[in-house]
């Protein structure tokens, strides 16, 4: 039976990513694993959550750190219970891989990316042939309906890597970038809590659209920070600078990282989208 994509968006209060949905669910039907690429904050998370919920799948989340086990992905024996009765099947503690193979789930990595070449190298065989040895255990197959869905910045974004071309060859691409202030807008009002009016949110998701294409910016800010800043700006009386000063350092990263650069920044970007500190429009 076909996915429900309209019915499934609705569920998840997804804007927009009609094209995306489809692909994920057209891989993830056929067997195939998916990487998202994206910057952070475009809703790569939600898309992979509500594709696995809309096909029936289960969902085993991890996320990537530089510090991440093999063992902690795949899973360890109880060390007191080897102590005392040595490598038994009911002493093997299932990490995140093994538990998805077992269930038949979607393995979601965040950020694969930033996991250790190690731990990225594990899921060869398990990409290819849905298998993975175990020392003391033996074999775990996975069960139908195992796939690995995952996450990477682009490789622009700090601390991160790029994967290699093996294992590059075992995922099928999907993109997503920003969307469309229209989008964003409908976004920041369905996620705002404090119900803010059409002009704070208009203002705050341009605001946040002009640190992606400032020359003086090397990472911009989500629409995640126009939800915080309409947010707090509904809280302050309208007051959108005071909001953006919030909200903005830690979401976004200057190339010019010395003291007071962010608050001549931000004063800067304010004129320059014409908006005055309380979120009016500024005089011509």
């Amino acid at each position: 039976m076909p996915l429900d994509l309209e019915g499934l968006a609705q569920r998840h209060q997804i804007v927009g990513r009609r094209p995306e949905l489809r692909a994920m669910a057209a891989c993830l039907v056929c067997a195939r694993n998916v990487l998202l690429e994206g910057p952070v904050g475009v809703g790569k998370t939600a898309l992979a959550r509500a594709v696995c919920e809309g096909l029936g799948r289960g969902f085993v989340r991890v996320d990537g750190d530089g510090r991440y086990s093999e063992a902690r992905l795949v899973g360890h024996f109880d060390p007191p219970g080897v102590l005392a009765r040595g490598y038994l099947p009911e002493l093997f503690v299932p990490g995140p891989l093994a538990a998805a193979m077992w269930a038949g789930a979607v393995l979601f990595i965040n950020e694969l990316n930033r996991m250790p070449e190690g731990v990225q190298n594990v899921l060869l065989p398990a990409l290819d042939e849905g298998l993975i040895q175990v020392p003391h255990l033996g074999a775990i197959r996975a069960e139908p309906g195992f796939a690995v869905v995952a996450t990477q910045n682009p490789a622009e974004f700090v601390a991160t890597g790029h994967l290699s071309e093996a294992l590059l060859d075992r995922f099928e691409l999907v993109r997503l970038g920003y969307q469309s202030a229209d989008e964003e807008a409908v976004i920041v009002a369905q996620e705002a809590r404090r119900s803010p009016d059409e002009a704070l949110i208009h203002d705050a998701v341009a605001l946040c659209r002009a640190t992606r294409t400032d020359p003086r910016v090397r990472r911009g800010a989500s629409v995640r920070a126009a939800v915080a800043i309409a947010d707090l700006a509904a809280a302050l009386d309208g007051d959108l600078h005071a909001a953006a000063a919030l909200a903005l350092p830690t979401r976004i990263e200057l190339a010019d990282g010395r003291e007071g650069a962010f608050e001549l920044f931000l004063a800067e970007l304010e004129k320059k989208n014409r908006l005055s500190p309380s979120g009016a429009p500024a005089p011509r």
